[in-house]
């Protein structure tokens, strides 16, 4: 299992567009908004000041992307190319795999976490508890999850022309769902009253509560909790019937 997970992580590490999208256009965007929103004023709904709340948004986002992009579209080649195949005469069970690829896209989702918060003290001399630092990498790690889940389910349905499209769609629909692009407030009202049930709005909660100096609330994980139950489930089933048919 390790030597599999290994591989999976150096599989994705040689993929430039990873390290571009999931790495550089996060830290790039929190320099841009931080730069345009600046002020001590606190954020009316977070409470947050400008760059600490465009920091908590853009390192939900980049883990968000790094987890969900780097899941579907490989699965979908993984599909077309065979390799699906080649893992069935493998000692590996389909649980197994699932699990590898999803710790494997969790995995990928820390850098983007670390360096837009490196960017924030750096540039904007964001200063927060070592504990909070450690709460938000944490928290926001785990809160991956039901994102590696969608990226494997659109994975095992989608083929590769289709799963491209639809993970970004996907990935731009919970972004901005998730007030991660711009604040909650400014968007239309039938997104607002939606954004409460979406994964991606409790996502960036967890960091924002901690930023805040408390903990997240019971309604985020549980909404969570059901988002990863749901999907994981879908998840698992769409993979068995893509592993059987490849």
């Amino acid at each position: 299992m390790l030597s599999y997970l290994h591989l999976e992580l150096l599989q994705v590490l040689r993929n430039r567009q990873y390290l571009f999208f999931t790495l550089a256009v996060p830290v790039g965007f929190y320099l841009l908004w931080s730069s345009v929103f600046t002020g001590d004023r606190p954020d009316p709904v977070t409470g947050l000041a400008a760059p600490v709340d465009i920091m908590v948004s853009m390192a939900s986002y980049g883990a968000l992307g790094a987890t969900l992009m780097t899941t579907g579209v490989r699965l979908a080649i993984e599909r077309r190319s065979g390799w699906l195949r080649q893992l069935r005469v493998t000692p590996l069970r389909p649980g197994t795999v699932i699990v590898v690829k999803t710790l494997a896209a969790m995995s990928l989702g820390l850098p983007a976490v670390v360096l837009v918060g490196l960017a924030s003290v750096v540039w904007q001399g964001v200063r927060l508890d070592l504990a909070q630092w450690i709460a938000i990498t944490a928290l926001l790690w785990l809160g991956t999850l039901p994102f590696a889940a969608l990226g494997t389910m659109i994975g095992s349905l989608a083929g590769p022309d289709a799963a491209q499209p639809i993970t970004v769609g996907a990935y731009f629909a919970l972004a901005i769902g998730g007030g991660m692009w711009m604040p909650l407030s400014v968007l239309p009202q039938f997104v607002q009253d939606v954004a409460g049930w979406l994964p991606s709005t409790r996502f960036a909660e967890l960091g924002r509560a901690v930023a805040a100096g408390h903990a997240p609330s019971a309604t985020a994980g549980l909404v969570l909790t059901a988002w990863t139950l749901g999907l994981g489930a879908l998840a698992v089933a769409a993979y068995r019937r893509a592993s059987v048919t490849a």
